[in-house]
């Protein structure tokens, strides 16, 4: 009687979950007939069309151009996805809370190395975390990380004066860069990150896994994660997620055991506050910290995140400052209006740059750090007049929508003047979104901005930047933009003025 009972409920649940899936997926069928779309194959979707990430974007392309704010396509036969192209859509989606994709596409891919941190969290424990994090970029923590910022440039600059003002790519030694920058703000962490090179284990991790993340997620077969654990890849990339988690797990281990040595006080007296620190003490409401395992989640997150996406920008506006000497002339005279006592750049300084921030903005409207995101609606949305089935997945395309004719003029122009006040407030603020917007903005745009500044402020004015004119990069969209043959600059140091 109980076995019969038992298989009852089993069945009525499989039958439910079906046609719970098959009402979805009928729902999802409709969305063929209300946006625009490429041909696509009833097994493949759109995937036969895709022979790497860059081509979700090269496809989609003229259909944006052609004005289309929401374009279809289908990742095989599973669900679709909705590319949003335009400020009034992206805005619909990025003003609400929707969770993270997590579905066989999306952000379930970095899970296995990111953990459930701020980037991949949802619900009330994205919310509480969120919250418990957000002091940890107070300007009044932020502001010692500018004596970090100089003694990283510094120690980057002198690579570049060895460099006998030769050809030399530069996405490496600015990753470096970045990733140094990033263990010393936020873990107090000192590793001789710059000096190892590309040789650093955690370095060449990284990005390893960049790399198999983005060529798993162009794969039907691979998407099935217990089938991908069998691949070689697979095996590698779980390794290396071991590796990481390892890595990150020592940096806690070491700062809780020295904070049990020492009081709050004491560690102020010593050092900045960090990030970890503000981890490993922030209380809620009920007096309940991060677990260790949320400690970890976020502490990878914040290696990641911290210092790839800054590498990204912080790469193409040495470019651009190449690629456009008249622009190049104008950022420098800015700068020495700031620098002409002290080389090293100060926290007030930050705020007295009046040409150098237009040039950061345009530069990562144009080569779009990040190139897009992705949320997953929770509950049914209206996007372009059209009601969206909950748990349809959406995709943000920061590279369509900043190089959106219908939206800016001339796109593939590059003009810092853009960002002047007068044309920031006469264009919808949802067109530019290098950081997203919204409530799961980016936490620590402040942070990379202000190590963006500091960067390019401090080499320009101490070198003049000339690109190859044989190897132009062609900017490829992975997790962050890189270049596809690499990114080959020189830096001539300039003359002192009589």
């Amino acid at each position: 009687m109980y076995l019969y009972c038992g298989l009852t409920v089993v069945l009525a649940y499989l039958i439910y979950r079906c046609s719970t899936l098959v009402t979805g997926y009928m729902q999802w069928l409709k969305l063929n007939n209300s946006f625009v779309h490429l041909p696509f194959h009833w097994f493949f979707g759109t995937l036969h069309l895709i022979k790497n990430f860059k081509d979700v974007f090269v496809i989609h392309e003229p259909l944006m151009k052609a004005g289309h704010k929401v374009i279809l396509y289908w990742f095989g036969p599973y669900r679709p996805v909705l590319a949003t192209v335009h400020p009034e859509t992206v805005k619909v989606i990025l003003k609400s809370t929707a969770p993270k994709s997590k579905g066989l596409v999306g952000y379930s891919l970095v899970v296995p190395w990111l953990g459930d941190g701020l980037l991949t969290s949802d619900g009330k424990k994205w919310e509480r975390n969120r919250k418990l994090l957000t002091a940890a970029f107070h300007f009044e923590i932020l502001q010692p990380y500018v004596r970090v910022y100089n003694s990283v440039t510094d120690i980057f600059m002198k690579k570049l004066e060895k460099t006998d003002s030769e050809f030399i790519e530069v996405f490496e030694p600015v990753s470096l860069a970045t990733l140094d920058t990033m263990l010393q703000c936020a873990f107090s962490y000192q590793g001789n990150i710059q000096q190892l090179g590309m040789h650093h284990p955690y370095v060449v991790c990284v990005q390893r896994m960049g790399y198999l993340i983005l060529r798993r997620s162009v794969s039907l077969v691979t998407l099935i994660t217990p089938l991908y654990k069998l691949t070689k890849e697979g095996k590698e990339f779980y390794k290396m997620c071991d590796y990481a988690h390892q890595f990150s797990q020592e940096i806690i281990n070491k700062r809780k055991l020295q904070l049990q040595k020492e009081s709050e006080e004491e560690v102020k007296q010593r050092r900045h506050l960090d990030f970890l620190d503000i981890l490993l003490t922030a209380k809620d409401e009920n007096g309940e910290g991060l677990s260790d395992i949320e400690i970890r989640d976020e502490v990878d997150t914040f290696l990641f995140e911290g210092h790839d996406t800054t590498a990204s920008a912080i790469s193409w506006c040495f470019y651009a400052l190449a690629r456009y000497p008249q622009i190049q002339e104008k950022v420098y005279a800015d700068v020495c209006k700031v620098l002409d006592v002290s080389t090293d750049l100060q926290w007030k300084d930050l705020a007295e740059f009046a040409f150098l921030p237009l040039f950061i903005k345009e530069t990562m409207r144009y080569f779009s750090p990040v190139p897009t995101i992705s949320r997953q609606v929770k509950d049914p949305m209206v996007i372009d007049n059209v009601t969206i089935p909950k748990d349809t997945i959406i995709d943000i395309h920061m590279v369509h929508i900043h190089h959106n004719p219908n939206i800016w003029s001339d796109p593939e122009e590059f003009k810092p003047e853009r960002f002047t006040k007068e044309a920031i407030d006469s264009r919808d603020p949802y067109a530019f979104v290098p950081f997203s917007a919204g409530p799961r903005n980016c936490i620590g745009q402040n942070f990379a901005m202000n190590e963006i500044k500091t960067v390019i402020s401090r080499v320009v004015h101490r070198f003049r930047v000339e690109y190859d004119e044989k190897r132009i990069p062609e900017p490829i969209p992975e997790l962050v933009t890189r270049a596809k043959d690499g990114l080959y600059l020189r830096f001539i140091p300039r003359i002192p003025a009589e």
